[in-house]
């Protein structure tokens, strides 16, 4: 079979491609981080969505996005402490 089309190449490819994906060093905090900021993203790009949840929060669309902004620089909190080996 040809070389090019092995799962692990597709893996590899679908990583380098969409960095969301995370790779094998990615760590739980890191991944939870890219979902939860991709989640935002959407909800903040969608302007459908955006009047739907301000309408079930009874906020501006204006006030519920800049709260969805915040959110993104720390979704999952402040990342875990390192221990001396460098891993979380």
């Amino acid at each position: 079979m040809n070389e090019r089309f092995t799962f692990q190449n597709q893996i590899e490819h679908n990583n380098l491609r969409v960095t969301g994906t995370g790779t094998p060093d990615t760590t739980k905090w890191e991944y939870g981080t890219n979902i939860q900021r991709d989640a935002l993203a959407s909800h903040i790009g969608h302007y459908s969505r955006m009047i739907y949840f301000a309408t079930a929060e009874n906020e501006t669309t204006f006030r519920l996005r800049h709260q969805m902004l915040l959110k993104m620089v720390q979704p999952c909190g402040p990342p875990p402490e390192k221990n001396k080996k460098g891993e979380f």
